[in-house]
């Protein structure tokens, strides 16, 4: 989360969505996005990111390894949204992506 922090110093808080309960989601400006499932049910929404399009690597779940990710990939489409599942069970409940993670 230290190279997500440095990647989105600087940027302005965009693209917040909340269910009215306990999960929100935000971005910072076009450099990263972030999401929290703390609801006792599975989260499965589709969100505008702000990120350009392309394959990014979950930085709660992995780490960007070269060309590859050791965890879950999140693929934001041309118009900037992406698809996110989180499973209220989940050990780490939330997603954070960001421009250095891209794959």
């Amino acid at each position: 989360m230290v190279i997500f922090r440095n990647t989105v110093d600087g940027q302005s808080l965009s693209n917040w969505w909340e269910n009215g309960g306990n999960q929100i989601a935000f971005g910072r400006g076009n450099k990263g996005f972030i999401i929290f499932n703390n609801e006792s049910f599975n989260m499965d929404v589709t969100l505008n990111t702000g990120l350009p399009a392309g394959t990014y690597c979950d930085v709660i779940s992995g780490q960007k390894d070269g060309t590859r990710c050791t965890g879950t990939q999140v693929t934001v489409s041309s118009t900037g949204s992406a698809r996110f599942t989180i499973s209220s069970s989940a050990e780490d409940p939330f997603i954070a992506i960001h421009a250095n993670a891209k794959l």
